[in-house]
């Protein structure tokens, strides 16, 4: 195997499932796993790719790599493309299938695949479909594909799934509340399932990227904006849809579809940002790829490969991961406030306690002194997990 310090130390090459790989994420990954030596299954997005979308333009390029240059020979053996949509059950159990049948096992699921609704939510009242879609692409799909892995792994007694999200799992963002709660609702439902398949020694790992990940990597669809939400209107929340519009403004592939004014000359000028056509204010629908250029896009995935990389396949891999510095800061930011009206309001939660006795004053002290002989040290998650389940079911008993 090629001598990749990135990766973790295995004996053999292992076999990856890449749910969305023509994607910048999954491209950029498709390489360093290629580079590395290991085998993929990389699934696609077909009518993208039969229709020649720009979605597909990056994956070709690698295709036609492969194809024309001779120290790329070695890939083709080590590579297969297959249609997957994860919506599909049925595609997802073809693409366990086929790296069962192709290379003999399934190591990794690496799981990527997304898009973004941009609106308020009173905005997004009329948009039923499009809010449905959401779900079934950033929660069904990937609920999809990793119970279609389970099996196989829990035969083996082996296998890693690793899931991208984004820091919007943990963060509320005004105008992403739909992406947002997508988001939430495959966290909850990965870190439920992570305590039922352990046992099988099947690890599932959440990697949590920055929000550009999310958005600009991805299809955008918005819902027509109202003018109560508008900053002329006063509204004050920072919407993200007036963000993401301008840096859409910027983008080099956008003003030259859109030129600008004479009078906007400095690239980095906030006039450039003021200038742009304003895509999704748009007074109607509007679903695009952001048009990144291949030098910026790598810039902005390169942490978020570098962490499945290194995590990938590991012995004890994080239950969570969150990239970079920004992200990691924005989360203990929100769980110190957690932390915060947790305290706050402390009397309030020990008063609501069913069936126990004992001084309040008396509790609450004991719950600082738990806290403070956890020292920060990580417990079994596991039987943390079967002791808060079995004080609610003694709760109910009391009842």
């Amino acid at each position: 195997m090629n001598g990749d310090a990135n990766f973790p130390v295995s004996n053999a090459p292992r076999v990856w499932i890449i749910s969305s790989a023509d994607t910048p994420v999954g491209i950029s990954l498709l390489r360093k796993i290629m580079v590395h030596g290991d085998f993929l299954i990389a699934g696609i997005d077909q009518a993208a790719f039969e229709n020649n979308s720009y979605k597909s333009k990056g994956f070709k390029e690698v295709l036609s790599e492969i194809a024309e240059q001779p120290a790329r020979k070695d890939w083709r053996a080590r590579l297969k493309v297959i249609a997957l949509d994860l919506r599909s059950q049925a595609q997802c159990q073809a693409a366990v299938a086929s790296a069962i049948h192709t290379f003999g096992k399934l190591d990794i699921l690496f799981c990527c695949t997304s898009q973004a609704i941009i609106g308020a939510v009173e905005e997004l009242g009329s948009q039923t479909p499009l809010v449905r879609d959401q779900f079934e692409t950033n929660f069904f799909g990937p609920m999809n594909m990793i119970k279609a892995v389970i099996p196989e792994m829990r035969s083996k007694t082996h296998g890693h799934i690793i899931v991208l999200t984004g820091i919007t799992g943990h963060l509320g963002t005004p105008g992403l509340s739909m992406y947002c709660s997508s988001q939430w609702a495959l966290e909850g439902f990965c870190d439920s399932l992570a305590y039922e398949i352990a046992p099988f020694n099947i690890k599932l790992t959440i990697v949590q990227a920055s929000i550009e990940i999310g958005i600009l990597t991805n299809k955008i669809m918005t819902a027509p904006p109202m003018p109560e939400y508008s900053p002329e209107a006063g509204h004050p929340a920072p919407l993200f849809r007036n963000i993401l519009d301008g840096l859409l403004n910027r983008l080099p592939a956008i003003r030259a579809e859109y030129p600008p004014s004479d009078d906007v000359q400095s690239p980095s000028s906030e006039a450039e940002r003021a200038s742009g056509p304003f895509l999704l204010s748009r007074d109607e629908s509007v679903t695009l790829f952001p048009p990144l250029s291949c030098a910026h896009t790598e810039k902005l995935v390169v942490e978020s490969v570098h962490a499945v990389t290194a995590i990938g396949g590991h012995e004890n891999p994080p239950a969570r991961h969150i990239v970079g510095f920004e992200g990691m800061a924005s989360v203990k930011e929100k769980l110190k406030t957690v932390s915060e009206e947790l305290e706050e309001f402390v009397d309030a939660s020990i008063s609501a306690d069913c069936g126990r006795t004992g001084d309040k004053r008396t509790r609450r002290a004991s719950l600082t002194s738990e806290a403070d002989s956890r020292g920060g040290s990580r417990l079994n998650g596991a039987d943390e997990h079967a002791n808060h389940v079995y004080d609610a079911a003694m709760v109910l008993q009391s009842l």
